[in-house]
């Protein structure tokens, strides 16, 4: 009979790390669609007309206004970050900065020309902010 393993703490971290972040809206189409649907205006929509756009509409707003990234963090990328963030460093050395400007990179598909200056403001804050969802 083999031993079980205990779960790796970290896996059961970004697995609730992903169900919030999957159940986030993924724009302003998400959000005005709740709020139709909350205050019943969508159901009296539907029931005078077959096809408002709403569906159409509400991929445009998401497009046009996202609101989380484009591409989820992996488990690899977001334990680096949750470790750096833990381990509160003083200063973040250049390796560092490669290494997270990469991950914003990839999640958020745009690529950026950061200063070391620039990094917290163009990089960390916002990968700092999508860990703590």
């Amino acid at each position: 009979m083999s031993e079980l393993q205990p779960k790796d703490k970290r896996t059961k971290e970004y697995k609730e790390w992903k169900a919030k972040y999957d159940a986030q809206p993924s724009g302003l189409g998400d959000v005005v669609e709740k709020v139709t649907k909350a205050t019943g205006i969508k159901k009296v929509v539907e029931a005078i007309t077959s096809d408002c756009g709403c569906d159409e509409r509400k991929e445009r707003w998401n497009a046009k206004y996202p609101m989380k990234m484009k591409n989820p963090l992996t488990e690899d990328e977001y334990t680096q970050i949750k470790e750096f963030m833990d381990s509160k460093p003083n200063k973040v050395e250049p390796v560092d900065q490669e290494r997270f400007k990469a991950i914003f990179e990839r999640v958020f598909e745009i690529t950026i020309n950061c200063t070391p200056c620039s990094f917290k403001s163009e990089v960390w804050d916002k990968l700092t902010k999508a860990v703590s969802i």
